[in-house]
């Protein structure tokens, strides 16, 4: 491995696995989608620090993650806990080989959408991002994926550009599940949405960054979720969109 690439994965590592008092509060935050015994997916696992928490919590897991390093640290990680199956694939609106881009140094953003790249560049906090190589990698449908390891209770979808596609190959309102947004490129996040409201009566929220905590006071559908994402201005903090189905 290049030092670029291990310099990558220790900036992963450091920033999503935290203090013990951070784990604690991921902990309690995920509890209310999370139970014992339930299914979890982990789309786009990176480094898997959900992996822990769902554990934690009395979870089995999936991580889907195609990053070839990134895998290499979840069979290390996580490998040898029968409760966890790690699946080395990216996921999207068809079964088919796909290339991605890597950044060897901030791998947290490669992505399969040089469209997303050329998105967020326009954010002054991706400028010195390099996407400096790419892979070929397979990709699978989470349809397929519920088909093989069955339905998750919780689904994270963190694919960097790709969570439209991801929505796409699905056919069937999951009980709860998150996607992330960016401002700079919040059509997609829009888009998401949309596409939930395709498959099920979800109500929304959303968390800022890592910080395990919510930004509205209550659960909103899907228009004043839109519109809140809407008004986010350009350079503010990027995060996740939590869905569930019911009021």
């Amino acid at each position: 491995m290049g030092l670029n690439r291990f310099l990558g994965l220790i900036r992963s590592f450091r920033l999503y696995y935290g203090s013990l008092g951070k784990r604690r509060q991921m902990d309690r935050f995920y509890a209310q989608f999370v139970r014992r015994g339930a299914l979890c997916f982990d789309i786009g696992s990176h480094v898997g620090n959900r992996i822990g928490c769902w554990r934690r919590l009395g979870a089995r897991v999936v991580a889907v993650e195609p990053q070839p390093d990134c895998v290499r640290f979840l069979r290390w990680a996580y490998g040898g806990d029968s409760a966890v199956t790690i699946d080395p694939r990216a996921v999207g609106r068809r079964d088919k080989r796909v290339r991605m881009l890597i950044s060897s140094r901030t791998p947290t953003v490669s992505s399969l959408s040089p469209e997303w790249i050329d998105e967020v560049r326009k954010d002054p906090r991706f400028s010195r991002v390099n996407w400096d190589r790419t892979i070929d990698v397979e990709m699978v449908t989470l349809d397929r994926l519920i088909v093989r390891y069955g339905e998750p209770s919780f689904c994270k979808i963190d694919v960097e550009g790709l969570e439209t596609d991801v929505l796409s190959g699905l056919s069937r309102p999951l009980p709860a599940l998150s996607f992330e947004y960016i401002p700079v490129a919040i059509s997609r996040a829009l888009a998401c949405i949309d596409l939930l409201s395709g498959l099920g009566a979800y109500v929304y929220q959303y968390s800022e960054a890592e910080s395990m905590c919510w930004r509205s006071s209550r659960w909103m559908r899907a228009e004043e979720m839109k519109a809140v994402l809407e008004s986010l201005p350009f350079h503010s903090a990027s995060g996740d969109v939590y869905a569930r189905l019911g009021g």
